[in-house]
């Protein structure tokens, strides 16, 4: 298929959808359960008119709420048709700085055929086109990086999470790695998020990173050829590898994003 491919060769036709009279309590549950980063919102003839993302949700109680979708739906920043050159398409996906749209039979009648992730598109490659990723790490990733600390409060890195549009951070302790924390563990950790915090629970006793983070963590050096990051990031479904040096001292990150990049150059 090489640069002929088509965005319905790669479009996920099971990804997981709601309707717009639907709670938004299972709205999140799908996300959660699902392990996913947006939900279209679809009427009942499944035309699309909207998404709600993980980070949206996670502003919501998870106790019972009668807010329904389509009061926190937004418009997708960007939408593909199945005809679309899935190339083109994850260029424009990398500007927006998305992982994933919803993917239309047609932008007239917009009827939901599913979504499409980078984690497909970069699938694609590894098995089509290896030659495009035999790039080292240190030529991708992204040396400016954000850190948080087991001691942080999960209130504060949440809302660092969300001033800085940030998936995941890792953790560090002087300079050296010691777990990563995602939005995903958040959500599946049920923490409180200070967006739907009552007044009572102000009171409560923080919650720190290191009760909710993961402490085993894939890292890589930056010698490592960039095949070998999309090879692990699509087999274990993980969004961004730390990268290290011999000590475990954190360099950089490299996401997939980073990799998508050096595919469409």
């Amino acid at each position: 298929m090489g640069d002929f491919l088509r965005v319905k060769d790669i479009t996920n036709e099971k990804h997981p959808f709601i309707y717009e009279d639907e709670l938004a309590t299972k709205a999140r549950a799908l996300i959660r359960d699902f392990s996913v980063r947006i939900l279209p919102i679809t009427n009942t003839d499944k035309k699309l008119l909207g998404i709600v993302s993980r980070s949206a949700i996670m502003a919501i109680s998870s106790s019972i709420s009668p807010i329904k979708v389509k009061g926190i739906m937004t418009e997708p920043k960007q939408t593909a048709t199945l005809e679309d050159d899935a190339f083109k398409k994850v260029k424009e996906m990398i500007q927006l700085d998305e992982w994933y749209i919803p993917v239309v039979n047609s932008l007239t009648e917009k009827i939901l055929r599913g979504v499409l992730g980078l984690e497909k598109f970069i699938e694609n490659i590894i098995k089509t086109s290896p030659e495009k990723l035999a790039k080292p790490v240190s030529e991708i990733m992204s040396t400016n990086v954000l850190t948080c600390s087991p001691e942080d409060e999960v209130d504060n890195v949440w809302r660092l999470m969300q001033t800085k549009a940030f998936a995941g951070l890792p953790v560090t302790v002087k300079g050296k790695l010691v777990g990563i924390i995602t939005q995903k563990d958040l959500l599946e950790s049920g923490a409180l998020m200070p967006t739907f915090e009552s007044a009572k629970g102000r009171f409560r006793t923080p919650t720190k990173i290191s009760s909710v983070m993961k402490t085993q963590v894939i890292a890589v050096e930056p010698s490592i050829k960039a095949i070998r990051v999309a090879k692990i990031m699509v087999s274990k479904d993980i969004g961004r590898d730390p990268v290290i040096d011999e000590d475990r001292t954190l360099v950089s990150i490299v996401d997939r994003e980073d990799v998508a990049k050096l595919i469409v150059k």
